[in-house]
């Protein structure tokens, strides 16, 4: 029995650690991570004014960006990076074959009629470091009627992610519209403001894609805190001093109260995981000040939702209701990889309760043995990546 278990054992660390080292080839999203589209448009007169926050490179590139989360993970990846090299006046040279496929589609109805944009300005920064996306600004504009009613916008296929928000008017529209999806109709007027359902309910996959699939630092910490023990309770006591800590600081975030420097919190959640990964190595059981710990680094996380939520902001009228729905899809996120998780060790245990020996099928009995095993190498594994991220975020 006892060379049988070593043997399932070795097998099965194994394994784990052979697919665990894939999550090594995933670049950390920081270099070139996409961030949604911002358009805040409005009416001056018989003017419609379109202002873009965009990455324009990787528009240009022709990269599918829908549920993409780094330029590095798309197939033609040398394109953005060879657009990411030119010079601000040569991207602005390009810009107008976008805008033509852009008024072909149309990207603006008016009252059911498509509305021609033309390019008033486009500020493309010149300092960004080229191993950073670059986020241009672009402003539109188009004719429209005195007396035109409403609008509608239309993303194209492929292109990611935009928020669209309404300026100058009482109770703005603001929506969230992925790559294919048409706004409905924005009144001139204003009065489109979202409902608090409707703010709940759009925010709540916001939340959730930010941890699946595009929070691998979150998930990573997540499953660090599920690799403790095959017990509930730890798992419940470190989930829930997790969730309360982020909770608080991600409010305090979204409503500017708190803010702190991307350069200091993300090296420290990077810190973070090493430090759960590590105790995981060291200790098969709760000790009374992870708890804390945890909460501590909740609120370093929650800072890291909250600069999420800063990129394209929260519906004025209805920022609890946004806020509620953005942390539930966060909290279904997490959830998610804790299931997945425990759904894949309970199936390599599972397989390997009966051990192959001399053709013999002998039943293995120690789950919490094999367990062990899987914790200590997967935070092995956690722990490296980690290291390598508090590396990259502080010195390069």
């Amino acid at each position: 029995m006892t060379n049988t278990l070593s043997r399932v054992l070795t097998k099965l660390t194994l394994l784990l650690a052979l697919s665990s080292a894939l999550l090594l080839t995933i670049p950390r999203a920081q270099a070139h991570e996409l961030q949604p589209t911002i358009a805040d448009i409005s009416r001056d007169g018989e003017t419609l004014n379109v202002v873009m926050r965009l990455n324009l490179e990787a528009l240009l590139a022709g990269i599918d960006l829908d549920g993409l989360e780094d330029t590095d993970d798309a197939e033609n990846v040398a394109d953005y990076d060879s657009l990411r090299a030119l010079s601000a006046q040569e991207i602005i040279d390009r810009a107008p074959a976008l805008l033509d496929q852009w008024n072909a589609l149309p990207l603006v109805r008016v009252d059911g009629a498509p509305v021609a944009l033309k390019s008033s300005n486009l500020e493309i920064p010149g300092d960004v470091d080229i191993e950073l996306a670059r986020i241009s600004t672009w402003t539109l504009q188009g004719d429209v009627a005195a007396d035109a009613r409403a609008l509608t916008v239309t993303w194209p296929d492929g292109a990611g992610a935009i928020v669209v928000r309404q300026q100058g008017v009482d109770a703005p529209f603001t929506g969230y519209l992925d790559g294919g999806d048409t706004s409905p109709e924005i009144a001139f007027d204003g009065g489109g403001a979202q409902s608090g359902w409707q703010a709940f309910v759009e925010y709540i996959p916001v939340g959730f894609d930010h941890i699946l699939p595009k929070g691998l630092d979150h998930i990573l910490f997540v499953l660090g805190l599920f690799l403790l023990s095959t017990q509930l309770g730890p798992l419940l006591w470190q989930v829930s001093a997790f969730t309360l800590a982020h909770t608080v600081t991600l409010a305090l975030g979204a409503l500017g109260w708190v803010n702190v420097p991307g350069s200091i919190v993300e090296p420290l959640i990077a810190a973070s995981i090493v430090y759960v990964a590590v105790e995981n190595i060291f200790l098969s059981h709760l000790s009374r000040w992870r708890p804390f710990v945890i909460f501590g680094f909740g609120l370093l996380h929650g800072l890291g939702f909250a600069s999420v939520l800063g990129d394209f902001g929260l519906p004025e009228g209805q920022f609890i209701p946004a806020l509620i729905g953005f942390n539930i899809g966060v909290e279904l996120g997490q959830l998610t990889v804790i299931a997945m998780a425990a759904l894949l060790i309970w199936l390599a245990l599972r397989a390997a309760w009966y051990a192959e020996l001399d053709g013999e099928d002998v039943l293995v009995r120690e789950h919490s043995v094999m367990f062990r095993a899987i914790s200590i190498v997967g935070s092995l594994i956690i722990a490296i990546i980690g290291t390598w991220w508090v590396i990259e975020r502080v010195f390069l």
